[in-house]
């Protein structure tokens, strides 16, 4: 296991928890631990140690830049490929980089929701 990949982890996790209305849990294998909003997943982080990833939801455009600038981004793991890319740790993955990852994820989620369902203004 890679203090990187820890450090990847760990930055994801506080920047979905710090964002209202999350949940998560592990709904679909003990390796996977899953972050919603109103149900709708914006964040999944890869517990398993040989292959500490986080996959996080992406408009095509920035997903395809993100791809082609950083050789650890890779279009996403268990999702659409065009719509979520996955983050594993590498040159150029600073912290920074993760939580407006995350943060951007969780936005484009929260668009999606009919005003009612949303959380509070940002």
């Amino acid at each position: 296991m890679s203090a990187a990949g820890d450090r990847l982890q760990d930055t994801a996790r506080k920047a979905a928890l710090a964002l209202p209305a999350t949940d998560h849990g592990y709904p679909f294998t003990e390796h996977l631990d899953v972050y919603k909003v109103a149900g709708k997943v914006f964040l999944i982080i890869t517990d398993d140690p040989d292959d500490q990833i986080i996959t996080v939801k992406c408009e095509p455009n920035h997903a395809h830049a993100q791809t082609c600038e950083h050789a650890t981004i890779t279009p996403g793991r268990y999702l659409d490929k065009q719509h979520w890319i996955s983050i594993g740790p590498g040159t150029g993955i600073t912290r920074r980089l993760v939580i407006d990852a995350v943060e951007y994820s969780y936005d484009l989620v929260v668009e999606t929701l009919p005003r009612h369902e949303r959380p509070g203004a940002r």
